[in-house]
């Protein structure tokens, strides 16, 4: 993927005279539309910031992806809208039910009530070797989660993560936490890209990377 080009079915596109990044599909969180295309908000998505900032994804569109840390279905929704197969784990009760909302219109959007640090739990739904893992759950132990589902990731497959090291350690800076994570996560990954996700998320680490 050559630098800065975006998924087939992501564009850069205009809303009310400003750029946006944007995918076609049913509107979520109020995001402003345009026909049938919506603006994707990297301010309330990490994965729309590492686009933003033109990182190597390694999206090109169409490819599966495990979402890990989908919440109420903000990011997780524009990926189904330009992936393939898009399997979202979330946790916590009360967002899955607005994940599943998000997900109705997309039948290629599969909701996972699950814990994303038990991945044993989910196994047998997730497709094996799917074309990216993109992770952003915030939690301590964030590399660990991303060790523990390398499992379900194609030999040529893209992580994408985002690390918020105020979850990993409130008390340190974030530039040793990130430090930290990017150390384990070599237990089971080659690193190939980090990005601090400034302006729009603070504190936050962007990371591509690919399996050993």
């Amino acid at each position: 993927m050559s630098d800065g080009s975006l998924p087939v079915g992501v564009e850069r596109r205009e809303f009310d005279g400003t750029e946006r990044l944007a995918t076609r599909g049913e509107p979520v969180y109020g995001e402003p539309t345009d026909g049938e295309w919506r603006a994707w908000n990297p301010h309330r998505s990490k994965l729309g910031a590492m686009l933003a900032l033109e990182m190597e994804t390694g999206l090109s569109g169409g490819e599966s992806v495990l979402y890990l840390g989908a919440a109420s279905g903000t990011t997780v929704s524009h990926v189904a809208d330009f992936a393939g197969p898009t399997y979202a784990v979330e946790f916590a009760p009360r967002p899955t039910r607005d994940l599943l909302e998000a997900g109705a219109p997309r039948p290629r959007l599969f909701p996972l009530l699950a814990d994303a640090r038990k991945p044993e739990t989910y196994g047998h739904v997730v497709e094996s070797n799917v074309d990216a893992i993109v992770q952003d759950v915030a939690t301590r132990g964030q590399a660990r989660v991303a060790l523990e589902n390398r499992r379900f990731l194609d030999d040529d497959g893209r992580l994408l993560l985002a690390v918020k090291a105020r979850s990993e350690d409130v008390t340190r800076e974030p530039a040793g936490v990130f430090d930290d994570v990017c150390a384990t996560l070599e237990d089971g990954y080659e690193l190939l890209e980090q990005r601090r996700l400034e302006p729009y998320h603070e504190d936050h680490l962007g990371i591509v990377a690919r399996p050993r």
